[in-house]
């Protein structure tokens, strides 16, 4: 599964992409309000409606406005969300064997055989994780930019909304025929309603794939924890939240 959540985080923590010489998309200014929140959750869930324990659409994080925590808690949701549905899928794609069939690294190493995601996440060499992390490193500081063309999300931009990626003196310095989502454009020409509802089924699914990645880590790691899932997962006695084998940061002070 950690195979899952940071490759597969790589390619879907975000979204836009756009041929480079497009020019940018226009952004609308967006000031979500709890109201706003209640309104949407009547869409999302009926049934379960607003839900918020914590009281967090009152918040005001880090001496900000309201807005602007809901702004960051709309985009941390629907990024997380992101992440557990590529984690998700990956899972499977792993448990099943399913895998390139050309060489993993430079030197020809293959890719891993083993079926439990986990574990498999284990055998994968610290400098191909590196170059992973580097990546998602990359795209968490591109979709943290606020420009004249994308604010911010916690700036009145769009949550879940991923600038495009431009080129020149103030962008990437190398053309980038594609963006993250939609690389082909086939929403072009998609109605706002349809972006709309298809926006809160991507809510929906994320969350959805949130339970169900910790579902199965639960089940692995704590075994009769998910009953419908005994006998499914092969279970694993590794830490399933450290990125590596070895406790980097904690090495230098005796830590394993």
């Amino acid at each position: 599964m950690k195979a899952a959540a940071a490759v597969l985080a790589l390619a879907g923590s975000a979204y836009a992409f756009a041929p480079a010489s497009k020019p940018p998309r226009a952004t609308v200014a967006v000031q979500e309000t709890k109201a706003d929140l209640e309104e949407l959750a009547k869409k999302l869930n009926p049934v379960v409606g607003f839900y918020d324990p914590l009281n967090l659409a009152e918040a005001e994080f880090w001496g900000t406005s309201n807005e602007a925590t809901i702004g960051f808690l709309r985009h941390a949701e629907i990024k997380h969300g992101r992440i557990a549905m590529f984690a998700f899928v990956g899972y499977i794609v792993h448990a099943n064997g399913i895998k390139f069939p050309w060489a993993m690294q430079m030197d020809g190493a293959s890719f891993p055989t083993e079926t439990n995601p986990p574990a498999l996440w284990d055998t994968v060499s610290d400098s191909a994780k590196w170059q992973i992390f580097s990546l998602i490193a990359f795209l968490e500081f591109w979709s943290e930019l606020s420009t004249p063309n994308h604010k911010h999300y916690m700036a009145g931009g769009k949550p879940g909304d991923f600038p495009d990626f431009t080129t020149g003196p103030d962008g990437i310095p190398h053309p980038v025929p594609f963006n993250l989502y939609d690389p082909f454009r086939f929403s072009k020409n998609m109605s706002e309603e349809k972006k709309e509802s298809r926006l809160r089924a991507e809510i929906n699914n994320g969350r959805l794939a949130q339970l169900g990645i910790f579902g199965f880590l639960c089940e692995q790691t704590t075994p009769g924890s998910v009953p419908l899932l005994t006998g499914i997962v092969q279970p694993y006695d590794g830490e399933p939240m450290a990125p590596f084998t070895t406790n980097v940061l904690g090495a230098p002070f005796g830590l394993n």
